[in-house]
């Protein structure tokens, strides 16, 4: 429930705090005194669009903020901590800000938020509706969601079975759709994968081969320079002319140290190494000879390696830097062709999927179809009942749940895209299921049920749009009605028993009305009248909650449009009693 409402440099109004509380509250005014204003604000706070030019000549922002109860919302004390405001007392401050220039700014509960956020926060909190509700309720879409609505649980189930298993429906079509029309490319890109990898089998590489052949063709190619140099290396380590070599000079040296090891201990540790030298020599030596003797010179070999290289050169140039490289591409390809073989099975997979995705949703088409058939029964009656109330007796109401057929497919295997076999009929399929709403209204005795576009005069359209509203109250309830003129197009008795029946729905919800029906008027717990004064240059409007005679003076200026008439007086004491009454 709505606290308070404070505005300041809003259109016409400069500074004003408009004091809510349970019950009906109504707002009068003149003509352009700034009335519509008050549900402007309101428009602001639930995160609606900031126009700048609602801000005040003069103002450098316009500033709105309403004092909220959380304790009967559930849930919203929560939000609000949740996007870091703090709730006191179990009361959250709103706020928004728009400046001159167009910026908007979002408060709760003191912290800064995105508008989203404050939408989101203050959506459960307040019903909004004016005379651009009644066009919405023309909609189709506006009237199969007040019928969900009414539905409760009964709807909302299958709603929710009908929705994900279309919207998984319309998954796999997309899917299926896309495997068919690339059927032609991917069999191209298969033809292609399939060369390269039958190219490369034909060839055999092995891991890192062509690094190892291109050693060895190195090695191959220069065989004799490679022996020379081994059999020269191996004469200068080990001689076997006599000529001087590393292993005799070492030996020699050895000899020396020897020679001298009793006479100085650091001589015969010398001489141990350069024994051990010796030693590594003569395997050197050895070592080299073995090389020398290995090397081959084999020309058939050198000829069968070159011709290996170019075999795995043709491979590099098409697939990759590498051998290594080269492989890893016909591992990928192989696993893409896996794919690309397998199109007639995923035709046949997704096409099985898709029927029963179909059957299923059918199922529960029907369900939901008896259960929004089911609510809508409800609906014509509680609606119609409530239009007894709003002085149109004899008035009648129903809520046509129908479904649009389509001629059947010439191959069922291809049905089309919005059409879905329903117990033998194909019928039009949407998101939300494959239902048509439609409210007809027959007004009098005797009138054809006709759409509400074009069986309802503004007035009637007006209380049809209360009625609903009151039938939805019960069950999906919100803690404040706000209401601008929809009472617009009525008058006499019907503006009464719009009064009344506003009082009576304040009994369950706090109803702020913004009209200007002194018959509506007299109804209210608590009346509020926007004044508008003037300096001689600058316009304001300021809120005043009137006390009993002030109501008196109001209700008598609605009625006569002049100030002071005694007439209008006795008449506005007269509506005032009729009222409380009852």
């Amino acid at each position: 429930m709505i606290e308070e409402i404070r505005i300041s440099s809003l259109g016409v109004i400069d500074a004003s705090t408009l004091e809510l509380g349970p019950g009906f509250t109504v707002v009068t005014g003149e003509t352009g005194a700034g009335k519509t204003m008050v549900v402007t604000a309101l428009g602001l706070l639930l995160g609606g669009r900031a126009d700048s030019g609602a801000v005040r000549v003069g103002a450098k922002q316009a500033r709105v903020e309403g004092v909220v109860r959380t304790d009967r919302v559930p849930g919203l004390a929560a939000a609000v901590e949740e996007a870091g405001g703090e709730v006191e007392d179990d009361l959250v401050v709103l706020a928004r800000n728009v400046s001159a220039e167009g910026r908007s700014r979002a408060y709760v509960g003191g912290a800064g938020v995105p508008i989203a956020t404050l939408a989101e926060i203050a959506e459960p909190l307040v019903a909004v509706h004016g005379q651009s509700d009644q066009h919405r309720l023309l909609k189709a879409t506006t009237q199969r969601a007040a019928l969900d609505l009414y539905g409760g649980a009964a709807v909302a189930t299958p709603a929710a079975r009908y929705a994900e298993l279309y919207e998984r429906l319309v998954a796999t079509e997309r899917a299926l759709a896309d495997v068919v029309a690339t059927a032609r490319e991917r069999a191209r890109e298969a033809d292609l994968l399939r060369f390269g990898v039958d190219e490369i089998e034909a060839v055999g590489p092995q891991p890192g081969e062509d690094k190892e052949l291109s050693a060895e063709e190195a090695r191959l190619g220069h065989a004799d320079t490679l022996r020379t140099a081994a059999e020269q290396a191996r004469e200068a380590l080990s001689s076997e002319l006599g000529s001087p070599d590393a292993l005799g000079i070492v030996a020699a040296a050895r000899g020396l140290l020897d020679g001298v090891r009793d006479h100085d201990a650091e001589a015969g540790g010398l001489a141990d190494r350069v024994a051990e030298v010796t030693y590594l020599l003569s395997d050197l030596a050895a070592d080299v000879a073995s090389y020398a003797s290995g090397i081959d010179t084999d020309p058939a070999r050198l000829a069968g390696v070159s011709e290996r290289r170019a075999a795995l050169t043709a491979l590099t140039r098409k697939y990759g830097d590498s051998i290594d490289e080269v492989l890893a591409w016909a591992e990928q390809a192989s696993t893409r062709l896996l794919d690309l073989d397998g199109t007639d099975e995923t035709i046949g997979r997704l096409t099985a999927e898709r029927g029963a995705l179909r059957t299923q949703l059918a199922a529960v088409a029907v369900e939901l179809t008896e259960a929004r058939r089911g609510a809508a029964e409800r609906l014509s009656t509680a609606v119609s009942d409530e239009l007894t109330l709003l002085a149109m007796p004899h008035a009648r109401l129903a809520v046509d749940v129908r479904s649009k057929e389509l001629d059947a497919p010439a191959d069922p295997d291809h049905p089309p895209g919005d059409g879905l076999l329903v117990a033998g009929t194909w019928l039009r399929m949407q998101s939300h299921g494959v239902d048509e709403i439609d409210l007809l209204l027959a007004a009098n005795t005797g009138s054809e049920l006709r759409p509400l576009h074009k069986g309802a005069s503004g007035g009637e359209l007006s209380r049809v749009m209360l009625a609903v509203e009151v039938c939805l109250a019960d069950t999906h309830p919100v803690p404040t009605f706000v209401f601008d003129e929809v009472d617009s197009g009525v008058g006499g008795a019907a503006a009464v028993e719009i009064g009344r029946r506003l009082a009576a729905l304040a009994q369950h919800a706090q109803v702020l009305v913004v009209t200007h029906l002194p018959q509506v008027a007299a109804f209210a717990d608590r009346h509020v009248v926007v004044k508008k004064s003037s300096d001689g240059t600058v316009t304001s409007s300021g809120l005043t909650t009137l006390d009993d005679a002030g109501r008196e003076q109001e209700l008598s200026r609605m009625l006569a449009g002049l100030a002071g008439s005694d007439s209008a007086l006795a008449h506005a004491r007269e509506l005032l009693q009729m009222a409380r009454s009852g």
